[in-house]
């Protein structure tokens, strides 16, 4: 469990400041997740995943903050865009696309290049199977890729 907390702390802290924006916060949360993690000794050590068995802690601790302080506001987006250092047009047509994608294959998408998780992770995290991860990202991509096309021959 250290070595994980040395390896996944700074990134769990990253992602509950960008999702609060309250350092305090996010070190409460920090500790919580790990301290849930704590609590159920034989899930953890039957993880093929634990970067992906934490976040999905984390995710699910920090839902639970936001609506027990924020009752009557939705969730905010899990990550917000961040903004590009170069104008590039293709950013905001690629936006677009991705804007235009399901639910799932965003989350995929999200998940294999903002967190840059393995695709056995990722089923770990998302409760579905390895199968189903790839044939998602898969399709996300295509359609990614046709979009991309269209643009440039309109």
């Amino acid at each position: 469990m250290e070595s994980a907390y040395r390896e996944v702390g700074p990134f769990l802290l990253a992602y509950f400041q960008r999702r609060h924006g309250n350092p305090q916060t996010a070190q409460d949360l920090l500790q919580e997740t790990f301290a849930a993690v704590l609590r159920s000794p034989d899930r953890w050590r039957q993880t093929q995943a634990p970067r992906a068995y934490l976040f999905g802690v984390a995710r699910n601790l920090s839902a639970d903050f936001f609506r027990r302080c924020h009752p009557e506001e939705e969730l905010p987006p899990e990550s917000p865009a961040a903004e590009p250092s170069l104008s590039d047009p293709r950013l905001e047509q690629m936006r677009a696309a991705i804007g235009q994608l399901n639910a799932a294959s965003r989350q995929v998408l999200e998940l294999r290049l903002q967190r840059e998780l393995s695709y056995e992770a990722m089923a770990d995290f998302l409760g579905v199977p390895v199968g189903t991860v790839r044939s998602r990202l898969h399709h996300a991509v295509r359609q990614l890729r046709e979009h991309m096309q269209r643009q440039i021959y309109e």
